[in-house]
């Protein structure tokens, strides 16, 4: 029974971290999000990720290939991979989000095994909790979550529809 619920735990891993974009001619790329490396630096402001508290973010581009050299770009904080993906000529080229799912993981320190869609995520504006570039958007997988954490440290629930360049200020 613990080798199911272990075989269980680790397929749900890989959905959660594997997501799928279709390209205009019909053609499907499958994006795996990638684990944040000691000497990443953040796409936006260069600082170098793994420093920093709360959690971060990364995304894939419509056309960047692995022989371009950078298949994903990762950011400091989630407020910072939404400076760059609401910019309108970025947002157009954007196929896939992760964020980290804070109710699994420890701030200090997030987790990579907890890496979820953003697109379906759940945020927290206003929060007294800090990230990279001091005020962040908290991220979770489910609203209750958000709820709760907004509940303890204060901020507003939102969807990410809900995010706009007004948040972020």
């Amino acid at each position: 029974m613990k080798s199911l619920s272990k075989l269980m735990s680790c397929l749900l891993v890989v959905t959660l971290l594997t997501a799928c974009s279709k390209h205009e001619d019909g053609h499907q790329t499958i994006h795996q999000a990638a684990a944040i490396e000691s000497a990443d630096e953040c796409h936006l402001c260069g600082m170098l990720i793994a420093h920093f508290a709360g959690p971060k973010g990364e995304l894939f581009r419509k056309g960047v290939t692995a022989e371009q050299g950078k298949k994903v770009h990762k950011f400091c904080s989630t407020r910072d991979m939404f400076s760059f993906y609401l910019d309108p000529e970025n947002k157009r080229n954007v196929t896939t989000l992760y964020v980290h799912d804070m109710s699994k993981s420890p701030w200090d320190s997030p987790n990579d095994n907890y890496f979820i869609d953003a697109k379906t995520a759940w945020f927290v504006a206003g929060s007294e909790k800090t990230g990279a570039m001091g005020k962040t958007l908290a991220s979770f997988s489910k609203q209750r979550d958000a709820q709760q954490f907004a509940k303890a440290y204060g901020g507003k629930v939102l969807s990410f529809q809900d995010i706009d360049l007004s948040v972020l200020m």
